[in-house]
């Protein structure tokens, strides 16, 4: 559009630039048809032509140039309308992932909300389930009165009674599970109450029963072989020892010349004993132990002191017994009995041999049933009727 407004004035320049032509054109053959008498007056005709020309050409020179800036003007324009245009497109293409954004952020509230709101329902209709059985437990109480401690009593007591068992079953404890025991018979003793004379009969029985049982700790017995085990390596054994020879000869070297025939002598007697040694053994001969059968009868002795040791946590006395025999045995063969380490290692085994390590552990107790009994008759059943209720 702004193309066709310059190029108007330009046309409407050139028709008037055209008909003056004409005009000057018409007028020139028109001063040619006059007289010579009229050269005068065309020439300064020609010059005024010449002069209206070239007024017309800067002038159209002129708006020429005019029209290239103005051109030049809305090519500027338009790229910087291009350019405000793509800014204006980035900028909405950003506020719509915004919006986009948004709109995501906002369903996530929503579902948010949603699920805020059903966990609400859920604790509400929780807190509700809590109340009414906070009331009913609160009735509970109220319809127990003054039975309560009593009935509190009997449940601590046939709880001690069910510790002593486990300590005694599973620990072999028995003194703990005499304290426990001891201490159920107090709980059932403040209560004054003649009902529960036959429970508290029932586990004076059973007091009784474990007090009578062997009092020999059998940890301790298990500890004492340990020692023993560890002092084994240290024993000295019934091995061959070189006998010394109180009629030897002096065999110190003379250092005379003259004495080479005795000091001849005395060498050879000296490497004739290093190599041969003869001993009197009075009695059965019996065979020198090698390297390996001493470290076999080590083991074997460790072995036996290591099987009387789990005998003896066990309560197993017969293998318990038959182990150290076995053991006691092997050191009379097998090691040196007249060393002081020896004797001292067989008066401890001889004092554990003599040692009891049996406890025949009741397999139940007297009071165990008759105290759950009681326990039912007053406790659970108010409990039995409170959850029936709910």
């Amino acid at each position: 559009m702004a193309n066709n407004n310059e190029s108007s004035p330009q046309k409407e320049e050139l028709v008037k630039v055209k008909a003056e032509k004409d005009v000057i054109e018409s007028s020139a053959t028109h001063s040619e048809s006059t007289p010579s008498g009229a050269a005068k007056k065309k020439s300064s005709g020609n010059g005024l032509l010449w002069f209206v020309v070239i007024i017309l050409f800067l002038i159209v020179l002129g708006m020429a140039g005019a029209g290239y800036w103005y051109y030049m003007q809305q090519q500027s324009a338009s790229k910087d309308s291009e350019s405000a245009l793509q800014t204006t497109t980035s900028q909405l293409n950003t506020i719509e992932r915004e919006r986009a954004g948004l709109v995501a952020s906002i369903d996530k509230v929503a579902r948010t909300n949603q699920a805020l709101e059903s966990t609400v329902a859920e604790l509400k209709a929780q807190n509700e389930k809590l109340t009414l059985q906070a009331e009913s437990t609160l009735e509970q109480l109220n319809n127990m009165e003054g039975r309560r401690p009593a009935d509190w009593l009997i449940a601590e007591a046939d709880y001690l009674v069910r510790m002593a068992g486990r300590k005694l079953w599973l620990e072999n404890d028995v003194r703990t599970a005499i304290l426990l025991l001891v201490n159920a018979d107090k709980r059932l003793k403040s209560l004054a109450d003649p009902s529960v004379l036959p429970v508290r009969a029932n586990l004076a029985e059973d007091i009784q029963t474990l007090q009578q049982l062997n009092p020999v700790s059998q940890s301790s017995v298990a500890l004492a072989l340990t020692g023993m085990i560890a002092q084994i390596d240290k024993l000295p054994l019934d091995t061959f020892e070189k006998p010394e020879d109180a009629n030897a000869e002096d065999t110190t070297l003379s250092e005379s010349a003259d004495d080479w025939q005795e000091n001849l002598a005395k060498v050879w007697r000296s490497l004739v004993n290093d190599f041969l040694t003869v001993k009197t053994i009075e009695g059965p001969v019996e065979p020198v132990l090698s390297l390996e059968a001493q470290f076999l009868a080590k083991e074997q002795l460790r072995l036996q002191l290591m099987h009387a040791q789990t005998a003896a946590l066990q309560g197993d006395a017969g293998l318990y017994s038959q182990s150290l025999q076995y053991a006691q045995t092997l050191i009379i063969e097998k090691f040196d009995t007249e060393k002081n380490q020896v004797t001292g290692f067989v008066d401890a085994l001889q004092n554990l041999i003599a040692t009891d390590v049996s406890r025949p552990i009741p397999t139940e107790l007297a009071s165990q049933k008759p105290l759950e009994r009681l326990l039912d008759s007053r406790v659970k059943q108010v409990f039995g009727q409170g959850a029936s209720a709910l």
